[in-house]
């Protein structure tokens, strides 16, 4: 992975909350970020700092500092642990970009979260991992089902279009028990939604991917969804997501 989208959480019930305001970009050991068309109307969003100028690109042989506050410290005694809980061995970590591709870079000080733009994977078809959202709203049967779950356990989703909340919600469920166990992240909900309607059901299947009992709640189920790639299927195509700067491509690749 080596390319995120960057984007502001909002009051909007636009792209279910949220709307990208930036890429950001690691090749051959430069760190490269650009806004997007989206920075120009997120509501409540205002330029990073040090980072003023929308029309510039902005490069750096480090993680930009306001990327690199939503990792953990390597000093902290809990990172290995961190890195496992991701998906990750701690013996050979990743680019730090990997890690905020999965963690999502999410603090409650802020409305910024970085999601990865998918891509094909080496048969074609879709596949991302994302921890589970909603486990704390979850009632006491899915807590005590999820201390069982086992790894590849196929989990089902649900298109929840009633949820007042958020209508393109998408909701994961245990296969045998039935078991409601928490949501997709938005980003992605709008992903599993467009292959829905180009895939159909039995394409698209989601699993167990790790399971952190030590871990916060937040990063206590870590998923994987794999299915097709429709004919047409372009993630991360619309005007926002397109670089302010002229001549800058549209990148999001692995």
């Amino acid at each position: 992975m080596n390319a995120l989208i960057v984007a502001s959480r909002s009051d909007s019930t636009d792209n279910g909350g949220w709307s990208p305001v930036g890429r950001l970009d690691f090749d051959h050991g430069v760190y490269r970020f650009v806004y997007t068309e989206g920075a120009r109307s997120a509501k409540k969003f205002r330029p990073f700092n040090g980072m003023d100028d929308l029309s510039l690109v902005y490069e750096s042989p480090e993680l930009f500092p306001v990327f690199a506050n939503r990792l953990l410290p390597k000093s902290r005694p809990e990172y290995d642990a961190f890195l496992r809980w991701s998906g990750f061995d701690p013996a050979n970590p990743p680019e730090p970009i990997a890690i905020l591709g999965v963690t999502e870079g999410i603090k409650p000080t802020d409305m910024i979260e970085v999601f990865p733009c998918p891509v094909r994977d080496t048969n074609g078809l879709y596949q991302n991992k994302f921890f589970l959202h909603g486990l704390r709203y979850m009632q006491p049967a899915a807590h005590e089902r999820l201390g069982r779950l086992n790894s590849e356990e196929p989990l089902r989703f649900m298109l929840d279009m009633q949820n007042d909340a958020d209508p393109h919600a998408v909701a994961l469920r245990t296969d045998d028990d039935r078991i409601l166990l928490g949501y997709v992240p938005r980003y992605l909900a709008q992903d599993v939604w467009a292959l829905f309607n180009g895939c159909g059901t039995e394409y698209i299947n989601f699993f167990v991917h790790r399971v952190n009992l030590d871990a916060p709640l937040q990063q206590r189920l870590l998923c994987r969804v794999e299915a097709c790639w429709p004919e047409g299927f372009k993630p991360c195509d619309g005007e926002s997501f397109q670089p302010i700067p002229q001549g800058v491509p549209v990148r999001c690749d692995t």
